[in-house]
């Protein structure tokens, strides 16, 4: 589970997040969706600790991040928005490197490596994937933590509709499994109906949430936007 509470940033004059409350629960695959600058990466930095808010509580699996950081941390596996890697490693020893780092064995890695389809890949440097193998690899180091809670900043941005697919399929199996998940998107089109729950940002506050099998007329309708047409919207 994921409980803030009263957060808040600014960034000099500006006011990224302004008292934020959320609350996520495990067991369920949960979207956070807003407009461009409604403060949805800012958010999932300050649970990655990659940032510090000014005010405000963060905890993960009931335990504080502002005062037990290593322990929450420890619960968390977090993709970033554009994850790198070095250039000059290959597929197979950036993978080793993050199994190591998690303490899994040898066999887990190359479980992985074959899951995201990695493995005619392995010993290609990162530098020469392409944004959607470099993702999957991304995807591989996420998945091989095996965390109890789950937050994601656009996985499916760089990936094709069937590796999407796969994306959204893992996630409901962890979910499914009893993990907090937490997914931040734009393209609600791939996510309409299914997640379990949608919250939604607007101004650096948590204002509702929108029903999840509707997820693109009910965000137009809450933005004051035209309603999307027969075929559709990302």
């Amino acid at each position: 589970m994921i409980e803030i509470s009263g957060l808040s940033k600014r960034f000099r004059s500006r006011a990224v997040l302004q008292r934020l409350d959320l609350t996520v629960r495990p067991g369920a695959v949960n979207l956070l969706v807003g407009a461009n600058g409604a403060g949805k990466t800012t958010l999932l930095r300050i649970i990655a600790q990659l940032a510090a808010p000014d005010a405000g509580t963060v905890r993960i699996n009931g335990l504080d991040l502002g005062t037990e950081p290593l322990r929450a941390l420890a619960q968390l596996s977090f993709l970033p928005q554009a994850p790198r890697f070095h250039p000059r490693l290959t597929t197979r020893q950036v993978a080793q490197y993050y199994g190591r780092l998690r303490r899994r064995e040898p066999s887990a890695v190359d479980a992985e490596l074959a899951r995201w389809q990695l493995t005619d890949h392995l010993q290609v440097m990162t530098h020469q994937l392409s944004g959607g193998m470099r993702q999957r690899l991304a995807l591989a180091v996420f998945a091989l933590a095996h965390a109890p809670v789950l937050v994601l900043d656009e996985p499916g941005l760089s990936l094709d509709p069937f590796w999407r697919e796969q994306l959204q399929q893992f996630l409901t199996d962890a979910a499914r499994e009893g993990r907090t998940v937490l997914v931040a998107t734009h393209l609600l089109g791939e996510w309409e109906g299914r997640v379990d729950a949608c919250h939604h940002m607007q101004a650096g506050r948590i204002v509702g949430e929108l029903p999840p099998a509707r997820l693109r007329a009910a965000f137009a309708e809450a933005e004051g936007l035209p309603l999307p047409d027969r075929e559709g919207i990302e």
